[in-house]
């Protein structure tokens, strides 16, 4: 079947790249289209280490554009999504002899405090670690360190919620579809697409946009046809997420002899998120897993700090992704640039393509808004920039009034308990209401499938979020997955099959 609709821009890739380039396009006016070939940030941008920061070791490497616009940002998108984003404290503990001198990691930090705009975020600090709470779990070889600002996301509800709200203002969103091939036919791009269902539809468009992250050579060689493409260095970054390591609701960012940094992140309030690696990868990206020696290496990194090790038995999760790094020539994958390039290829007459190389969760925005300059170049201009002061779908309250809006979901609904309400308004901001509907008890939520996930929640995901299986609903949209068990799981699949045969029947 042919499509008659021809769209301005059609988008590959439903990362946070290309549903930041779909979402501000559909704004300004432009009539797009979007294909994502399995579930919205189901690669790279549900692997994240979960932080919107400016990247105080990119300073290392005299990244001082993309820090100063990645700083910028924080705020913006603090305010742009409060539910999904929220302002953390990083503890950096030091020691003479250390890899980093003091004074260096001191001039970093004042850069990081001055390059950026700060205006809510509160300013770096020194403190002594003997009197203070996040030195208890810690070895005491550590006496002092610096406690700096940066922020949390929740990456994978950061892309969908961008999905959502590109839909929202007429964009054509297409989960689970694949494109399998684009050539230029009569002054436009023809672009063949095949759903989970097999079925093959052609859409039209005056330009394409190729975001498929690490799959973006794949679809110049692969789907276009160009033969082999070399643009981007593919390089893993795995984490592992452990029991809780300690209660202080601050973060750690830990130096590590080789260079390189790790994390460890208070993450959904039982658990602690320690990474990342850096490691060159070649083969499919859809076929990443964490490998055995990056877990010995985040042990025993994560160990040199921790007064109680690390151990491989405290580990109840794993994730890897594969960035798509700009291939700049750097020779050890933690010097590869995180910068983005945008890059258009158009011949006389011929409709544009634009390549979309790296980029990272903070800096998303702003590379939509590039790619926008170089779309409306191309194409004509449509409307001005407009996302800085705008809100994604359930982020419009102020950045600093997570804890009123918990406060007023559990007046309006006084059966929920304070986890329940709070992850509800983490997920879903002044949406939570509407999620709940007219539920007057717990029984009005429906089945409950195990940690706070019930059937009213399963039901919107599947109708207002693209939601289809028990993954993308329990380790994208939610991270109930580390709550429920493998029983629970399976029945949640199960029903699922039920729920998706009820909404194509209604």
């Amino acid at each position: 079947m042919s499509g008659e609709t021809v769209h301005d821009l059609f988008v590959i890739g439903g990362g946070i790249n290309g549903c930041g380039i779909a979402r501000d396009a559909a704004g300004r006016g432009y009539g797009v289209a979007l294909a994502e070939m399995n579930d919205f940030a189901s690669g790279t941008s549900s692997a994240a280490t979960k932080l919107i920061h400016g990247g105080l070791r990119y300073l290392e490497h005299y990244e001082f554009r993309l820090v100063r616009e990645a700083l910028m940002e924080r705020e913006v998108l603090w305010a742009m999504a409060p539910h999904v984003i929220r302002p953390m404290r990083f503890v950096l503990p030091f020691q003479k002899g250390g890899v980093r001198p003091a004074w260096l990691v001191r001039l970093g930090l004042f850069l990081y405090d001055h390059l950026g705009g700060r205006k809510l975020l509160p300013a770096t600090r020194t403190f002594d670690l003997g009197g203070d709470p996040a030195g208890r779990p810690l070895k005491p070889l550590f006496r002092k360190a610096f406690e700096y600002s940066d922020g949390w996301v929740d990456d994978a509800r950061l892309v969908v919620l961008n999905a959502r709200d590109a839909a929202g203002r007429g964009a054509l969103i297409l989960s689970r579809t694949r494109v399998v091939a684009a050539r230029r036919q009569d002054g436009l791009w023809r672009i063949e697409t095949r759903n989970a269902a097999g079925e093959r539809t052609v859409h039209r468009a005056r330009m394409l946009v190729n975001a498929a992250g690490p799959w973006v050579d794949g679809v110049l060689s692969g789907v276009l046809g160009r033969g082999d493409a070399h643009h981007v260095r593919l390089v893993q970054g795995s984490h592992i997420v452990v029991r809780r390591k300690f209660a202080d609701p601050r973060a750690y960012f830990f130096q590590n002899p080789d260079g390189r940094i790790m994390f460890a992140i208070p993450y959904e309030q039982d658990f602690t998120l320690i990474g990342t690696t850096d490691r060159d990868y070649e083969g499919d990206p859809g076929a990443v897993a964490i490998t055995d020696g990056e877990i010995d290496y985040l042990c025993a990194a994560a160990s040199d700090y921790f007064a109680e090790p690390v151990r491989r038995e405290d580990i109840v999760w794993t994730y890897s992704g594969v960035r798509p790094l700009f291939d700049d020539g750097a020779s050890k994958a933690q010097e590869a640039t995180r910068d983005y390039v945008l890059k258009v290829e158009a011949g006389d007459g011929e409709p544009p393509l634009l390549n979309v190389f790296g980029g990272k969760l903070t800096t998303y925005r702003r590379l939509a808004e590039h790619a926008l300059e170089k779309i409306g170049a191309a194409l004509g201009a449509k409307g001005r920039p407009w996302t800085a002061g705008s809100h994604l779908p359930g982020g419009d309250f102020a950045p600093q009034a997570f804890d009123a809006e918990v406060t007023a979901l559990r007046l309006r609904y006084p059966f929920l308990g304070q986890r329940h309400a709070e992850r509800l308004v983490r997920c879903y901001g002044t949406d939570a209401a509407a999620l709940l509907g007219t539920a007057r008890d717990a029984a009005g939520l429906g089945r409950h499938f195990g940690g706070t996930l019930y059937e009213v929640e399963v039901r919107w995901l599947v109708e207002r979020e693209w939601a289809v299986t028990a993954e993308d609903i329990l380790w994208r949209r939610t991270k109930q997955g580390l709550s429920l068990t493998r029983e629970e799981a399976q029945a949640l699949e199960v029903c699922l099959e039920g729920t998706r045969a009820s909404l194509k029947a209604g």
